[in-house]
């Protein structure tokens, strides 16, 4: 079976459709993991991902009554697109089930490229038990996206192109997992020509079917999956993907979402493209598996899978990438509810450049700081909680903390009945480093402040909403100081959002 394989992979007929995608070095993330970083760029297909390769393989093995039938496929977007494009090369009708989470920029695509799409279910285990109805009605042919030996060949011409790119030594190949064909492809390929070149499989943790199935020695079906990467959203690996993975994969990698958000902008920074969540898999598992292990000086491949990102989603992945990349530790700090405690709060920060700062008074005596703070590596968090509690705040460190990552950033704030008097600013000064400190520490320290919202959004400049309660008399010295800070600011305090929610 592996010579039939080899054969299979070295005669697929993929490049009619699919393009050699280039094999490109990332020198920023290799200096950063001190390992060479190579880049397989399956984004730059014309689908923008590395299904076209195993979709049109198999539909141009097809015999010709089969093909003028039509075909039908399941798939969470990409493999849809791949089938939709083939579709259209081939002159041959397509209809594509896909799961109705799927992103709209995916089922737009797929619309575009002439398919016809039904959404059905929550996953791809939904839209394949849709599809496979539709097929005995349709009389189509199922071309399905993992399970199959010409679409396993078809993406094992990857490895075919990796090891003719770079005839040097590779120390290992990391590709991300949904239901195992890229890998079975890759592996298959490799362990027969460079059997010394570890292939390792990269899943999530709440989509770890093949990892689960591989160490029970069967196909372990689960229940629910993530669906953050929804291109490996798969409950259910392929019985021949499986096969083929136990027998020449090394070993797996399991990663987080943030650790994914935070290989889309590693990825961006030496390409200047962005891939999807599933697109990063490979490089976030390289980087886990490398510092668990210890590596340096290795060679390391990834498959950057696809690149059908929803642009909505660059929101939370910019939100979400300091704290995968171990850039940003977030706090709760209490302090006393008395005039001076935030320039004490300040002077315990010292210089270290603040991300996130969110308070709102609501207790006469405590005064809860939700604090975010830039870091250098995943030790710091913790000696900068033990700092802040040495310096008199009590600090609980929620940098691991997905409730308070997801929503309670989000919610500090609402209505106070201690907040009488208040008037409120609205600010911008410029984004440099200890720029939020020296506001802070202009304003009287006899000034309550009630509330403060900051948030780094990485532009050139700084936002800031602030409460303050000042005595009647001082209403003449806090113009002249905020004058003097030479930032330009606004008046809220008539504002009608600030009256209803604040």
């Amino acid at each position: 079976m592996p010579t039939d394989y080899l054969k299979r992979i070295l005669t697929a007929r993929v490049y009619d459709a699919a393009i050699e995608t280039s094999l490109q070095h990332a020198p920023l993330i290799s200096a950063r993991i001190q390992n060479k970083v190579m880049l397989k760029r399956e984004d730059e297909q014309p689908v923008f991902s590395f299904k076209l390769r195993g979709a049109y393989n198999r539909m141009a093995n097809l015999p010709p009554a089969e093909l003028k039938r039509g075909v039908i496929a399941a798939s969470a977007g990409n493999h849809a697109q791949g089938v939709a494009y083939s579709a259209r090369k081939l002159g041959c009708r397509a209809v594509i089930v896909m799961p109705t989470t799927t992103p709209s920029v995916k089922v737009n695509a797929v619309r575009n490229l002439g398919g016809e799409v039904v959404l059905e279910g929550d996953s791809f285990t939904d839209a394949f038990e849709y599809s496979q109805k539709l097929q005995k009605t349709e009389k189509l042919t199922f071309v399905h996206p993992f399970d199959d030996p010409d679409v396993i060949a078809g993406q094992g011409t990857i490895a075919m192109e990796i090891l003719r790119h770079h005839p040097d030594p590779i120390d290992a190949i990391f590709v991300p997992v949904g239901g195992g064909g890229l890998i079975a492809g890759i592996a298959t390929y490799v362990k027969q020509l460079r059997p010394e070149i570890k292939i390792i499989g990269v899943e999530t943790f709440d989509a770890d079917a093949m990892m689960r199935s591989v160490k029970a020695g069967r196909r372990i079906p689960l229940h629910d999956v993530g669906l953050f990467a929804d291109g490996t959203a798969v409950k259910q690996v392929g019985s021949e993907t499986f096969r083929l993975v136990r027998e020449y994969v090394d070993d797996f990698v399991l990663v987080d979402t943030d650790a994914i958000c935070a290989s889309i902008r590693d990825i961006f920074q030496d390409t200047r493209s962005v891939v999807e969540p599933s697109g990063a898999l490979g490089l976030a598992g390289a980087k886990r598996y490398a510092a668990m292990n210890k590596w340096k000086d290795k060679t390391l491949v990834t498959i950057t899978s696809g690149a059908n990102m929803n642009f909505d989603r660059l929101r939370f992945v910019a939100e979400r990438a300091d704290v995968g990349e171990a850039r940003e530790a977030l706090f709760a700090l209490t302090l006393p509810e008395k005039r001076g405690s935030f320039l004490q709060l300040c002077q315990a920060v010292g210089d270290r450049q603040v991300t996130e700062f969110n308070y709102r008074i609501s207790d006469a005596e405590q005064a809860h700081v939700f604090v975010g703070l830039q870091i250098n590596s995943p030790a710091e968090p913790e000696k900068l909680a033990n700092n802040f509690r040495k310096k008199g705040f009590p600090t609980l460190d929620l940098t691991d903390n997905e409730m308070a990552k997801t929503h309670l950033r989000y919610m500090v704030g609402g209505r106070s009945p201690l907040a009488k008097d208040e008037l409120l600013y609205r600010f911008e000064f410029p984004e440099r480093p200890g720029a939020l400190m020296r506001f802070l520490g202009a304003l009287h320290s006899d000034w309550n402040i009630s509330m403060f919202h900051y948030r780094n959004q990485g532009d050139d400049y700084g936002r800031i909403l602030v409460g303050l309660q000042v005595p009647h008399g001082a209403k003449k010295d806090l113009k002249t100081v905020l004058d003097s800070l030479g930032y330009p600011y606004w008046n809220e305090t008539s504002n009608p959002a600030y009256s209803l929610f604040l």
